[in-house]
């Protein structure tokens, strides 16, 4: 698009009429903002890729779960029993 093409707005008539540029922008338009009567930026639409449809299942067989997942290993459990926070004999036997 050639820059003799583009609707030029003036830093006040772009200020005072943002939503409306912006709804000609998301129409395909480009606008270029001027201060001083010299180009400053120009309003151009964002391209938003197109990734399709996810796939459902994608990440299907790629995981792995262990048989032991929640089992307590007895040396971390001993660590907490006996820790400063939980000193000996201030637990009842079967409370957690």
């Amino acid at each position: 698009m050639n820059s003799d093409d583009l609707d030029r707005v003036n830093m006040h008539e772009a200020k005072t009429h943002l939503s409306k540029l912006v709804e000609r922008v998301e129409g395909g338009e480009e606008i270029v903002i001027s201060r001083a009567g010299k180009p400053a930026a120009k309003l151009v639409p964002v391209e938003i890729p197109n990734l399709g449809r996810r796939k459902l299942g994608a990440w299907e067989g790629l995981g792995v779960t262990v048989e032991d997942f929640d089992a307590v290993d007895s040396e971390i459990e001993k660590l907490i029993d006996e820790s400063e926070i939980f000193p000996p004999g201030t637990q009842e036997e079967g409370e957690d």
